[in-house]
């Protein structure tokens, strides 16, 4: 493996580490009993296409809709 950076941090005193000039947005964070911390690189991304079972999901919900089985009106007077 190469070396790209090397420098020291400290946890603020919100236990929060900065990493200087990161490639990423999101880390996938591993610690190990030993102290050693890994960080992964993560690139959200939105899914190509809606799963099988959603679409079903959605369909058996709104074929329930229309034969009127649905839940009483909900009261968001409160809010």
């Amino acid at each position: 493996m190469e070396l790209v950076k090397d420098y020291t941090v400290h946890i603020d005193s919100k236990k929060r580490v900065t990493l200087r000039n990161a490639a990423y947005q999101y880390y996938h964070v591993k610690e190990y009993n030993n102290g050693c911390i890994m960080l992964e690189p993560r690139i959200l991304t939105v899914p190509e296409t809606l799963s099988e079972r959603t679409l079903s999901d959605m369909d058996q919900a709104v074929a329930n809709f229309k034969l009127g089985k649905v839940s009483s009106p909900v009261d968001l007077s409160d809010f």
